[in-house]
C-alpha cells in the first residue's frame, strides 16, 4: 500500500482550510469579538491563530531542524503571536487564511518522502518523544480542525447553521426525496 504522500497531505490541508475560510466568511464581522466563555479566544483571535499556525510549521520544517530547543520554540511563538496580533479585521484575517494556507500547502506538496520520514528530537525541558516530520506536519491540519470544530459550536451559539451541517442536511433531504420517488413509482 502506498503511504500518505506530501501532495495528498497538501490536498487534504487545502480542503480543511477551505472549510475554515467558509466559516470565517459566514460569521458576521460584528460577531468577531464574540467570546464564548471567559478565558478563551474570541472568534477573531481563534481565526487569526488558525491563520498563522502554518507559518510555524513552514519555517521550522523548511530549516530541517532535527533537534528542537525551548529557545527556538519560544522565539517562534513570539513571532507567531506578533503575526496573530496584527490580524484585527475580518478582511485581514480572511486574506491571511487564504495566503498562509496556500503558501503552506504549496510548500508541503513539493516535499519529498525522505523529508517526511526525518525524525525531530526535542531537547529538555521539552517533554516530547521524537516525532517524524510527517506526524508533525499532519498535526498542523489536526490543530486547525480542532479549532474549526470550536468555531462550528460558536456558529451555533450565534444562530448560524454551519455550512457542513447544511450540506449534510441537503444530502439527506435529497436521499429522502429519491427514496420517496422510488417508493411511489
Amino acid at each position: 500500500m502506498k503511504g500518505y504522500s506530501a501532495p495528498e497531505m497538501a490536498r487534504s490541508f487545502r480542503t480543511v482550510r477551505m472549510n475554515t475560510i467558509k466559516i470565517a466568511e459566514e460569521i458576521p464581522e460584528d460577531r468577531y469579538g464574540f467570546r464564548p466563555a471567559d478565558g478563551v479566544r474570541t472568534v477573531a483571535e481563534t481565526l487569526a491563530h488558525i491563520a498563522v499556525i502554518p507559518n510555524f510549521a513552514l519555517r521550522s520544517h523548511s530549516q530541517r531542524i532535527t533537534l528542537a530547543t525551548m529557545e527556538q520554540f519560544s522565539a517562534a511563538m513570539q513571532t507567531l503571536m506578533a503575526e496573530q496580533a496584527a490580524l484585527t479585521t475580518k478582511p485581514q484575517i480572511l486574506e491571511a487564511l487564504r495566503k498562509n494556507g496556500e503558501e503552506f500547502a504549496s510548500w508541503l506538496e513539493a516535499q519529498p518522502d525522505e523529508m517526511l520520514e526525518e525524525v525531530v528530537h526535542f531537547q529538555p525541558p521539552i517533554q516530547m518523544e521524537p516525532k517524524s516530520r510527517f506526524e508533525m506536519l499532519l498535526g498542523t491540519k489536526e490543530h486547525e480542525m480542532h479549532h474549526r470544530a470550536q468555531l462550528m459550536v460558536v456558529e451555533r451559539m450565534l444562530g448560524i447553521v454551519p455550512h457542513l451541517t447544511r450540506q449534510q442536511q441537503e444530502r439527506m433531504a435529497a436521499m429522502q426525496q429519491q427514496k420517496a420517488g422510488t417508493a411511489a413509482g
